[in-house]
């Protein structure tokens, strides 16, 4: 695992921000799942079955730990920094494939799909970028990005043949299994890439830097 030998300068500011940007995500994601209650039956296996709602309510609860951390001004542990760095990829894609994909705000308001297609991946890349509490991701350790958005997609693709329920049109059972297939390799692999950025970017020492890094 990586890992970080203290919390930066300005450790205990930093970890009050992440604290408020992970409230506010969690905020927003049980405002929309009140609102569409109607729609969703208030189902959350329906709400969070979208990648971009478990991926940011996943998000939200890295950045409340980390934010934590900051305020406590205790040095971040590995197995943190690997989900942070998971969180920034999988956001990234969350953002491209949006974005890309299927643009629009379906039932959530505009203000939502911004903030959680948009907004919420830029900060999170910001924060990779410009923040020095991680330290280089090990290249060898770039198969940690696969087994949470794999595990979403088998447990879609089974209900997707056992109720028929599928979040998104291009995951339908009805395009054919070569199709589906060819769909989740494309997503894996824009994932390869938001990883590798993020892998990258970790060899940055960042604006702020930690006590112990050279200046």
């Amino acid at each position: 695992m990586t890992t970080t030998p203290s919390t930066p300068r300005g450790g205990r500011a930093i970890g009050v921000a992440r604290l408020i940007g992970g409230a506010a995500v969690i905020g927003i994601l049980f405002l929309t799942f009140v609102r569409g209650g109607a729609v969703n039956g208030f189902n959350p296996f329906y709400y969070f079955g979208f990648f971009t709602n478990l991926t940011s309510l996943l998000t939200a609860v890295v950045l409340i730990l980390t934010g934590t951390r900051g305020v406590l001004a205790r040095a971040t542990p590995g197995w943190l920094v690997d989900a942070r760095a998971v969180a920034t990829a999988c956001m990234l894609l969350v953002a491209v494939i949006y974005n890309g994909l299927v643009p629009g705000t379906g039932s959530a308001p505009p203000w939502v799909s911004i903030t959680l297609h948009v907004v919420l991946p830029a900060l999170l890349a910001l924060d990779w970028l410009l923040i020095g509490d991680r330290g280089p991701m090990r290249w060898s350790r770039l198969w940690i990005l696969a087994p949470y958005p794999v595990l979403w997609l088998v447990v879609v693709l089974v209900r997707g043949v056992t109720d028929g329920w599928v979040p998104y049109g291009f995951l339908l059972p009805d395009r054919g299994a070569g199709a589906i297939a060819l769909t989740g390799l494309g997503l894996l692999a824009v994932l390869g890439v938001a990883g590798a950025l993020v892998w990258w970017a970790s060899r940055l020492p960042g604006v702020v830097r930690t006590a112990t890094d050279p200046l």
